[in-house]
């Protein structure tokens, strides 16, 4: 029996070798590998019967089932027997040699069969082999591959075959023509050579140490004369090839006398090679072991061979190695081991070939020979340690390539030199420096200190500062270590070595960029803290202390975030703290010469240089010699480079800084050059600016002005006033104009002017911040003040270029507030001119990535601060009046951009009235009326900005109305306060927002505006009529309408008529004006005869035009008005049917649906009125009879159609753009809901329904469903409190006559159910009774929506299920009885349900179904639907958590009976069916009674874990056989019932299931086991067209062998 199932198991397998698929080939051959680890013999016999029976079985399926021979052998050779391994011999033989053409797979296949017996059967093998290798004739090409690949396998057993093997061999290689025949005798040769080589290499472990090389000298000659003289001559590569590849380690066996022979023509031959093969490695391999060969015995030919073989080798180092391919770096490998051998037999011609080439300018060249170089030096470094200086001397030429790659190999020489003691060597600093240069230092610290200190200072190591101080301070803490109190650096005998002021300079200098270079800023400072005593002595405390904290903010700062003022500031306090610790004025002023000595240096990074120039004027400060200031000062002019804008600037910041000590110098040393002959183009006294042009003077000019700036900026403010007009302003002034012949002539240069206008600022505001600045007299204010004016004036009026207009602003806004006071005209023209240069600049085209928008923004600040300071000098309601008088033009302006600075101007310098309003007696603000007449209007401008600046203007204005009544600053008036919250709604472009804002900041207008300003203000607003600005006329058309409000008391007799009119005139005239005071009208006559308005309005033609939509909304005005109207509105959308049916073809299946026209005009009207903001309180009056209503229209009008006028109508208006809402029924319905839930206080609703999608869905008849029940999860959770009536409303619907107002009701209410809100307002019971009474409607969808909602308790109010359990455990399982169709939607939703009240009905009440539920619901695991699946087998889960515990033998069985379902399931090609399948089996576990089985189901069947299926299958089934033997036969039933299953995952994942069963099963329960049954089956699937089902029986199958 055994016998023949494994006989018949192996056939199977072997059958289906033959598959198309290479999976299922791989796993049928893993499969009978599988079965051949323990049937090893039995595997062999059955793959040589198979191909035996099967003579004309294809080569590839033949060669799959060799190699399953071949991994058996391999695996279990100590295991054969002679019999076997001779049987496999001889049929590895036959299929070897079956065919005289090459097969390679098969044939290959077949030798490795023979190799692999041969491990340990050689003498057999060997039999065989040499039964086909007879002399005199030919041999099969694997034959010789065989015995080739024998001799390596297996070196010790082979050996001894050699030497007949050879004798048989050597005749055959001359009669040997096609060219693969020698191919494979070179392959040949070429492995017993190496096996010989090893065999004597090991003769220790031989099993005949007395073989000696000499023994296969004489054969092996004979075959290197055949392969060198005549077939390496072949034109086929490949042929050359095998043969260079033989040749090698051939020659280790050649006799020396025969190998010196022969080296003369050999290795010329091999160098041959390199011009005609392409792939040079095999000939480099090949040379390298010939020249190991030769240098064995002492040959003396390599030396006359020597150069040609250099030239050689060296052409081939040089083939560039980046752009090639792998076998190009493996070829540089072999051609180096040339080299290697070369250097230790001929050092010195070696280097004599080698260095000269250094000298090539030739990149690959030398490239090339840096790498040989380098490679010689390790690996020959005995033979190249006496060359050590002719190798240094000759690196002088590639240290100054400037070629990268040349660079690279330089630093690997250099590195190579370092480890073998060439850079203690004459020549070594050099090697050094270089890699200074390079930023990469060799660990020779004697060598570098204080060596690398002389690379701090030049320019050109700046690239390598970062690693050289890391390298400095690192050095120089280990000589710290050393010695703790000496000096670092002896300048004895080291004059080169940098001055402590040079490093000083230098340090500090690059630290000002901290992150440049890798963070060289902190690798400066922590090098200075370490060099701090050879600094200076006294330094040390002090600096222990600033350079941490300097660090510190390094480290909490990136490139990005730093403030480059804020650190160079951090960086000049470090620097005058030092000068004041060292308090030594000979060494301050060193440092100060080393400073300007070292200034030139920084040309290339004016940043650096710009803060240089500070330390100097810091360090010149401290200095306490008069005279080297001065001298230092005059230096610095001489020499400034002024064409740099930031040399200027630093040498002004220079400057400045010097003058907070030394402020008579500085002023003397300026004015002496000043009076210098710079400024005439004639020869003057400094040599210099012989050959300035015009523009260089110009720019010198400009350096003194902003000096002078500088200087008064720095200066002391006791000191300053005394000076600032004799010295600073008269000199400035001198600079700036020149005179010809006697005439005054300014300079047009803008530099110029700019510095002036920014000197000016300086001087003035350091003026304004002195003690006595209030009371200080400046005569030059009105000559400065019209400099500034001047600039102002000149620059253009429509753009913005440059930052003139900025400076001189600022610069007079400190003028004005200085005395004496500006005449009244010039303080006109001073504000008329500033005004025009900035108001008329053009704003940035969009898209234009300018940089005039931070210039613009700062220009018009320096513009409000002037108007500020000017307004402050007379702060009187007729100072304010001047003020906007100036502004008016520009509030009034046609263009936008104009209108909205000059309010925002405006509302500047109104709040700073107010802010700064002082009341001494209660006067009237005679002008208020003027001004907010002005204002007001400007609420509904069309810019957002100036709409709500002019709100603020309003504001400040009332709050100064107040002022002037007598109320304190602190009082805040509610009405006013009112504007902040309008302003901030300005936002928002729609007209009715706008215009509603504006009627209201009208109210808080009329509220607050005393009865005398009345007149005036209307007066002013009856001018903003005409406004340019529509929307202002606009807006001043509703502010009058609103302060004009007049009682109605004249009512029109016929209200249609009137309504009719309105309507003509308003589509006649298009002006705001009128539509407000038809609105007005209309409001009126409603307000008296709601009903008859109502009506005619109700009349106008579908869709409502705008100017009706205005009429509607004007309806809304008074809540009691609009809730009438609501009213109506609701009686006449429900009291008409909503839709007609009509057949548009007779033979149409369905009727189609019309709307009628009176329900639809009264839903439009309703979002109209219920869209106005006022309507809110009838909203919220008629909140549950709106929704309600709304609710059934939308459910009602889902599908209907306009009649077909209205069509026509829609589609013209859509195509024209006129209509801004669509009339299509359902949608109209939608967007009436909308707007009551928004004017109800529900944004939050709406908003939650629009991010869900709810709105479309409602709309559509698929999701209209879906779409109420996001509607009542919104309400529920937003609108809690108006449930009651709500649901009252809503209950009535039960007998509605539309079926789908009968679902949309139920599903409304099912969904309030998941909310406890129903609960925390006790309507639970109500609620609940109304879905049952529902239970027998006559439609499906009512009554699974009832179940839905019965099931939403679990969620709403979970502890109410208990108490009605009963009631629901009856309603579900009545559904799951629902109707006749087996897939009913009802049964769904009942185990839906189920699933949810399980955990949480009383377990008596649950046990009484609980079987009952079981049986019911285990057909649908297979159901061919993903949800009945999914909801099935979940609900399965639910019961098996319910009776944890408590489990009763009868529903064991069903658990029992659902395991192999539900383990197959885990592979659902549905992911919720795999997770409901995961949550059963994990609630199954505890009920099976096994610790071990449910521990696995919740370790590996956790939600969101992955899943190694068969993993967790075979260790499942392991625990199932061990802990329940008796289910074996069952669960194989099972299984074997989904072989057949509709998909491929289960039916791939029921043979696994099936092979893990049986793999586990005891063995006194192998006889449960039913095998030609499961035989049959697997064999049947390995015929299915999945391949992947296939794969999973084949792999069973091989777990099958535990029944052999």
């Amino acid at each position: 029996m055994s016998e023949s199932y494994v006989k018949r198991l192996f056939t199977i397998l072997l059958d289906a070798v033959t598959d198309k698929d290479p999976q299922v080939q791989e796993q049928v051959c893993g499969a009978l590998c599988a079965l051949g680890e323990s049937q090893p013999v039995e595997a062999l016999r059955a793959c040589a019967e198979h191909l035996r029976l099967h003579e004309k079985l294809a080569h590839p399926y033949r060669t799959m089932i060799l190699r399953v021979m071949e991994t058996v052998v391999s695996s279990h050779i100590g295991e054969l027997d002679e019999d076997v391994a001779r049987a496999s011999i001889l049929l590895a033989s036959s299929e070897m040699t079956r065919v005289k053409e090459l097969v390679c797979d098969w044939q290959q296949a077949a030798s490795n069969v023979l190799v692999a017996v041969g491990k340990r059967f050689i003498s057999s093998v060997m039999e065989e082999m040499l039964s086909k290798f007879q002399p005199g004739v030919l041999p099969h090409h694997f034959v010789v591959q065989t015995l080739a690949n024998l001799s390596v396998s297996n070196v010790f057993g082979m050996v001894p075959f050699l030497t007949s093997i050879l004798n048989t061999m050597l005749p055959m290689l001359s009669a040997a023509k096609p060219d693969l025949m020698r191919v494979v005798f070179c392959s040949a040769l070429q492995r017993f050579s190496e096996s010989t080589l090893e065999y004597l290499a090991n003769l220790d472990q031989a099993p005949d140490p007395t073989v000696r090389k000499d023994a296969f000298a004489t054969d092996i000659f004979s075959a290197y004369d055949i392969l060198f003289h005549h077939w390496l001559q072949s034109r086929e590569a490949k042929l050359r090839l095998a043969v260079v590849e033989a040749l090698g380690p051939m020659s280790h066996l050649l006799p020396s006398e025969k190998l010196e022979e022969q080296l003369p023509k050999l290795l010329p031959g091999l160098l041959g090679l390199y011009k005609k093969h392409a792939e040079t490695v095999h000939v480099s391999k090949s040379l390298g072991q010939i020249l190991e060969a030769a240098a064995s015995v002492g040959s003396r030919t390599l030396d006359v061979q020597l150069d040609s073989l250099l030239a050689a080798l060296h052409a081939q180092i040089c083939v560039p190695v980046e752009s090639s391919s792998p076998l190009v770096v493996s070829n540089q490998k072999e051609v180096l081991r040339c080299f290697t051998v070369l250097a230790c037999c001929s050092p010195d011609r070696l280097l004599a070939f080698l260095l000269p080439k250094l000298d090539t300018s030739n990149e690959r060249t030398r490239v090339g020979t840096l790498q040989v170089v380098r490679h010689v030096i390790n690996s020959a470094a005995a033979q190249m340690e006496v060359k050590q200086p002719f190798i240094l001397s000759s690196m002088k030429l590639p240290l100054l390539d400037t070629n990268s790659k040349v660079k690279r190999a330089v630093v690997q020489v250099i590195s190579a030199m370092a480890h073998h003691g060439y850079l203690e060597q004459p020549g070594g600093e050099a090697m050094i420096e270089y890699i200074v240069q390079q930023c990469a230092l060799p660990p020779v610290a004697e060598v570098l200190w204080p060596y690398l200190l002389e690379f701090l200072i030049p320019v050109r190591f700046t690239g390598a500062l970062t690693p050289l101080c890391r390298s400095l301070v690192h050095l120089a803490q280990k000589r710290q270590e050393a010695g703790a109190h000496a000096l670092l650096i002896q300048y004895n005998g080291n004059v080169t070595l940098p001055s402590p002021y040079a490093m000083t300079t230098r340090l500090l200098a690059v630290s000002s960029s901290p992150y440049l270079g890798d963070g060289r800023g902190a690798a400066s400072l922590r090098l200075l803290s370490v060099l701090h005593r050879d600094i200076h002595p006294m330094l040390g405390q002090r600096w222990a202390t600033a350079i941490p904290l300097l660090l510190e903010h390094l480290d909490g700062h990136t490139e990005e975030t730093l403030s480059r003022k804020e650190w160079e500031e951090k960086l000049l306090t470090f620097l005058r703290d030092t000068l004041a610790v060292v308090s030594d004025n000979t060494w301050i002023c060193q440092l100060s010469l080393e400073m300007c000595k070292q200034l030139p240096n920084y040309n290339g990074t004016p940043l650096e240089k710009n803060f240089l120039y500070k330390c100097i004027g810091t360090t010149l400060g401290a200095a306490s010699s008069k005279e080297v200031v001065r001298k230092h000062l005059q230096e610095l002019l001489e020499t400034a480079r002024y064409q740099e804008e930031s040399e200027r600037e630093g040498l002004a910041c220079c400057f400045g800084i010097c003058a907070s000590s030394h402020l008579d110098d500085t002023l003397a040393q300026l004015e002496d050059f000043v009076k210098s002959d710079v400024f005439r183009k004639s020869a003057g006294i400094f040599n210099i600016f012989k050959d300035r042009s015009e523009n260089e003077v110009e720019k010198v000019k400009s350096t003194l002005i902003l000096c002078y700036g500088h200087v008064a900026a720095r200066a002391p403010r006791e000191l300053l006033l005394a000076r600032v007009e004799s010295d600073i302003f008269r000199n400035m002034s001198q600079c700036f104009s020149t005179k010809v012949l006697g005439i005054k002539v300014e300079t047009k240069d803008p530099a110029l002017r700019l510095c002036l206008a920014q000197s000016v600022c300086m001087a003035s505001q350091a003026i304004c911040s002195s003690s006595r600045g209030s009371s200080f007299q400046l005569l030059r204010k009105p000559e400065l003040v019209a400099q500034m004016m001047e600039f102002i004036k000149a620059e253009p009026p429509d753009s913005l270029r440059t930052p003139i207009r900025k400076k001189a602003m600022l610069a007079c806004t400190y003028l004005v507030s200085l005395e004496p006071a500006l005449e009244g005209q010039v303080q006109a023209d001073l504000i008329h001119s500033c005004l025009h240069g900035v108001m008329a600049v053009l704003p940035e085209p969009e898209g234009v990535d300018g940089n005039q928008e931070p210039l613009y923004l700062d220009t018009v600040q320096a513009l409000k601060d002037l108007l500020t300071s000017l307004l402050q000098r007379n702060m009187t309601p007729q100072g304010l009046q001047v003020m906007v008088e100036h502004l008016s033009p520009w509030i009034k302006s046609p263009r936008g951009h104009e209108r909205a600075r000059a309010l925002g101007l405006s509302a500047r310098l109104l709040q700073y009235f107010l802010k700064h309003l002082h009341i001494r007696a209660l006067v009237p603000f005679h002008n208020l009326g003027l001004l907010l007449g002005l204002f007001s209007p400007r609420c509904a401008d069309l810019r957002p900005a100036t709409r709500q600046e002019a709100v603020s203007c309003v504001y400040s204005l009332l709050y100064l109305q107040l002022g002037y009544e007598g109320f304190s600053h602190d009082y805040r008036d509610d009405a006013v306060e009112r504007l902040l919250a309008l302003r901030d709604g300005l936002g928002h472009p729609e007209p009715a927002i706008l215009f509603h804002t504006c009627h209201s900041v009208a109210q808080i207008i009329g509220k607050r505006l005393p009865p005398d300003q009345l007149i005036s203000l209307l007066l002013t607003l009856f001018e903003g009529l005409g406004d340019p600005d529509k929307n202002c006329s606009r807006a001043a058309t509703v502010i009058i309408n609103c302060l004009l409000k007049e009682r109605a008391n004249v009512l029109l007799e016929k209200v249609p008529e009137i309504v009719s009119v309105l309507r003509s005139k308003l589509q006649e005239t298009h002006g705001e004006h009128v539509l407000q005071a038809a609105q007005h009208s209309v409001y009126v006559l409603a307000a008296r005869h709601h009903a008859a308005v109502v009506s005619s309005l109700l009349g106008s033609p579908l869709p409502f035009d705008s100017h009706t939509c205005s009429l509607w909304r004007a309806l809304a005005v008074e809540p009691g008005l609009a809730t009438q109207v609501l009213g109506l509105l609701l009686e006449k959308m429900s009291r008409d049917v909503p839709f007609k049916e009509s057949r548009a073809f007779l033979l149409s299946s369905a009727p189609d649906r019309v709307a009628t026209l009176p329900p639809l005009a009264a839903t439009c009207a309703l979002y109209e009125v219920a869209s106005a903001p006022a309507s809110g309180p009838a909203v919220l009056e008629l909140y549950p009879q709106l929704f309600a209503a709304l609710l059934l229209r939308v459910s009602c009008t889902v599908g209907v159609q306009l009649p077909r006028n209205l069509q026509a109508k829609e589609r013209k208006s859509a195509s024209s753009g006129l209509a801004s809402r669509s009339l299509e029924p359902c949608s109209s319905a939608v967007d009436a809901l909308q707007a009551v839930l928004l004017r109800g206080g529900n944004d939050d609703v709406v908003q939650h329904m629009e991010l869900e999608g709810g709105w479309q869905l409602l709309r559509t008849s698929a999701g209209h469903e879906e779409g109420v029940t996001r509607l009542a999860s919104a309400m529920a959770k937003f609108a809690g409190p108006r449930l009651p009536l709500m649901m009252k409303a809503l209950f009535a619907t039960q007998s509605s006559v539309y079926e789908i107002q009968r679902v949309s009701s139920t599903a409304f209410l099912a969904e309030l159910l998941s909310s406890n809100m129903v609960n925390d307002l006790m309507l639970l019971e109500s609620l609940l009774d109304n879905l049952l009474a529902r239970q027998k409607d006559m439609c499906a969808r009512v009554r699974r929506l009832v179940l839905r909602g019965l099931a939403n308790i679990a969620s709403g109010s979970p502890d109410k299920v208990r108490a009605h359990g009963p009631q629901l455990l009856t309603a579900m399982i009545g559904g799951l009885d629902d109707g006749d169709d087996p897939h009913s939607l009802v049964a769904l939703e009942a185990m839906v349900g189920l699933a949810r009240l399980l955990d949480l009905v009383e377990a008596w009440d649950l046990r009484s179904v609980l079987l009952h539920v079981a049986i019911r619901i285990r057909p649908f695991f297979d159901s061919e639907k993903m949800e009945f699946r999914s909801a099935s087998i979940r609900l399965f889960g639910h019961l098996n958590k319910a009776c944890q515990g408590d489990c009763e033998d009868v529903f064991l069985e069903q658990v029992v009976g659902g395991l192999a379902p539900l383990l197959l399931h885990l592979q659902d090609p549905q992911p919720p069916v795999a997770a409901a399948c995961r949550f059963a089996l994990r609630m199954c576990g505890p009920n099976l009674e096994c610790e071990e089985l449910a521990a696995i189901f919740q370790k590996h069947l956790q939600e969101g874990r992955g899943l190694h299926f068969g993993e967790f299958l075979n260790t499942t089934c392991k625990h199932l056989m061990h802990h329940f033997p008796d289910l074996l036969g069952r669960l194989l039933s099972t299984s074997l019932f989904y072989f057949k299953s509709s998909w491929e995952d289960i039916r791939a994942a029921a043979p696994m299931l099936t092979g893990f069963l049986v793999l586990h099963v005891e063995a006194e329960r192998r006889p449960q086991v039913d095998l030609e049954q499961l035989l049959a089956a697997l064999q049947l699937l390995l015929k299915d067209p999945a391949p992947a089902v296939r794969v999973k029986a084949a792999e069973t199958l091989g777990r099958l062998v535990k029944f052999a």
